[in-house]
């Protein structure tokens, strides 16, 4: 991404506690890793964000910074949506570049400026190395495509790019495709760097969503070493190269079902040097025949991977158990009042010894935490324990033997949508025996 560019739907920021401002912007300058297009900004909870270059954070960065600060105090990594320009950056947008050309082409064309295509122009885009990928709010007004082929090089000129693609919703196939058109260009092969992992796909078959990278880089942190791991929606590799390149996990078993995926998982294998470490299992993952290999198991579908727990379960190993990482989009209704007592309660799970499901304190965090209602929290932590309590019936149904689980932790990816979040349950699964 080109430094003086503003031309993505958002910015990753490093969030802290206002002391610590300073401390944190020496050291993400002197790394190259603070990102000056954007100002630093207070967000409502009163935590100061500083904004990244997310292709130039590595795991490295937030580990010293935790450390450089007291114990329990906030560092976290989140995803800023229309974060604000610098002062350096104000001179000339690309947005207001963007404007400029093409007014100059429509006036050119003999036609007058409105205000319909005023507001039919995007406020934002996501840069893919040459390739500019535009939202579908954009253009849609008749004139634009009387201009065929000249307008898209004039956007293309405009924005700095070399191809130009445009999106739209998600496609309700079983692969959940992405609805990308592309405009100018010969194909939609990019590459993209993330935490020093590079990743090919095709834009116009795959998707790669900017605001998980907080959860690829807590996943690059783990401690897997001489580890088996079950990825079961693997994708083009979100999860299965940081697991390999920095988790050191042992082997990955990558399932995944969409041809364009597989295809581009293979290549970021290769391109990563770790295809030895790694099996691809190409097709429906609830056929998947893998039985008591893994020690982790990760579950990265939204909105639910519920339909992959009995896959997951039979991957576990039986002799010592092992870990689910398991995503969901948990909805919350804030019109739900909490009884007295409710909110101070629900960091600290109570033990449900009947059930077989355990919980720490602390379990939840992430990006964002602090700012979140109880009502939220609370219903994420109901979630997970009603999630431990049928991934425990599932274990003891599929092995003769009783099983515990216990929520080791609740990590906040995203807000998914006003009321909804995209949340990650670590689930220790042990048996009894």
């Amino acid at each position: 991404m080109e430094a003086e560019e503003l031309d993505s739907c958002g910015t990753a920021a490093l969030v802290t506690e206002p002391q610590f401002t300073q401390l944190f912007r020496k050291y993400l300058e002197a790394e190259g890793v603070l990102d000056n297009r954007f100002r630093v900004q207070k967000l409502p909870d009163g935590a100061m964000a500083l904004p990244v270059l997310d292709q130039s954070l590595q795991e490295h960065h937030l580990q010293h910074l935790k450390e450089s600060i007291p114990p329990g105090r906030i560092c976290a990594l989140i995803w800023i949506q229309n974060p604000i320009p610098s002062k350096s950056a104000q001179v000339r947008s690309p947005i207001q570049k963007l404007r400029e050309e093409l007014v100059s082409l429509v006036l050119g064309h003999g036609a007058v400026w409105s205000e319909e295509l005023e507001k039919d122009l995007p406020n934002s885009w996501q840069r893919r190395g040459d390739l500019v990928l535009l939202s579908e709010d954009s253009f849609k007004a008749t004139l634009w495509g009387k201009m065929g082929q000249e307008l898209w090089e004039t956007v293309a000129g405009a924005v700095g790019a070399k191809r130009l693609a445009r999106r739209s919703h998600i496609q309700s196939d079983s692969f959940r495709s992405p609805t990308v058109t592309l405009l100018l260009g010969e194909d939609g092969w990019v590459e993209h760097v993330d935490n020093g992992i590079r990743y090919r796909f095709d834009v116009t078959r795959c998707m790669m969503s900017p605001g998980n990278i907080t959860e690829k880089l807590r996943v690059a942190s783990l401690r897997c070493a001489g580890e088996v791991v079950v990825d079961l929606y693997a994708g083009i590799g979100y999860f299965t190269l940081p697991y390999l390149v920095h988790a050191g996990a042992a082997f990955v078993h990558a399932c995944e079902w969409n041809p364009h995926a597989v295809e581009a998982l293979q290549q970021n294998l290769q391109l990563n040097g770790v295809q030895h470490r790694c099996r691809i299992h190409q097709g429906d993952n609830r056929k998947l025949e893998l039985r008591d290999v893994a020690h982790r198991v990760n579950l990265g579908l939204i909105p639910t991977s519920e339909e992959g727990w009995p896959v997951a379960c039979r991957a576990l190993r039986k002799d010592v158990g092992g870990i689910l990482h398991i995503h969901q989009n948990v909805e919350s209704f804030p019109g739900k009042a909490l009884t007295p007592g409710q909110d101070h309660q629900l960091l600290a799970s109570k033990r449900q010894e009947d059930k077989g499901v355990h919980g720490g304190k602390d379990t939840v965090s992430g990006a964002g935490r602090g700012a979140l209602c109880p009502t939220a929290q609370m219903a994420w932590q109901k979630w997970a324990e009603a999630t431990g309590t049928q991934i425990r019936t599932l274990l003891q149904e599929l092995d003769g033997k009783p099983w515990r689980t216990n929520i080791l932790h609740i990590e906040l990816v995203k807000s998914y949508a006003p009321h909804v979040h995209h949340i990650v349950l670590d689930l220790e699964c042990r048996p009894l025996s």
